[in-house]
């Protein structure tokens, strides 16, 4: 991580921000078979249960990544994503932490998150399972398929 990364709300008047969302979307659709891509687009990320961070340095937008509040002990991880400039540095690492963190001290008591089956998905599950998240059921308003798969971290609220 270099000590020149900030993390922000995000600012949806950014069009760095909108182009990596739809950059998210279309590879989530791709990727996935119809109807078990839960992206969310940039109106749903505007949500109130919602909020959405950026990772930056300098004029470079690094990555994005959103909590939303299921209820008052669990949040979940929506729209993790390093831009494709930046794979490899620890943006996603360095974003995941932050979620972490932040969960925790808006008191959740479990931190989750649904994605995909497949190569696509492997780094990601890679950095989700090195942070300690296990494979469990579905919640919120998931249906588990042979695509998706779920995991979750419990956490102590701050």
């Amino acid at each position: 991580m270099s000590a020149a990364w900030r993390i922000d709300a995000a600012d949806f008047a950014d069009p760095r921000l909108i182009a990596l969302i739809h950059h998210h979307l279309s590879e989530m659709r791709g990727f996935s078979p119809i109807g078990c891509a839960h992206a969310l687009d940039a109106s749903d990320l505007r949500a109130p249960d919602v909020d959405l961070f950026t990772v930056s340095e300098g004029e470079a937008l690094l990555g994005m990544g959103a909590l939303r509040r299921i209820d008052d002990g669990e949040v979940e991880i929506k729209s993790m994503r390093t831009h494709p400039d930046h794979l490899g540095r620890g943006v996603g690492r360095h974003l995941l932490e932050h979620l972490i963190t932040e969960a925790a001290r808006r008191g959740a008591r479990r931190i989750s998150l649904e994605t995909g089956t497949g190569p696509v998905f492997e780094a990601a599950l890679h950095l989700y399972r090195r942070r300690g998240f296990e494979p469990g059921p579905a919640f919120a308003h998931y249906a588990p398929t042979g695509f998706n798969q779920f995991f979750h971290l419990p956490l102590i609220p701050a």
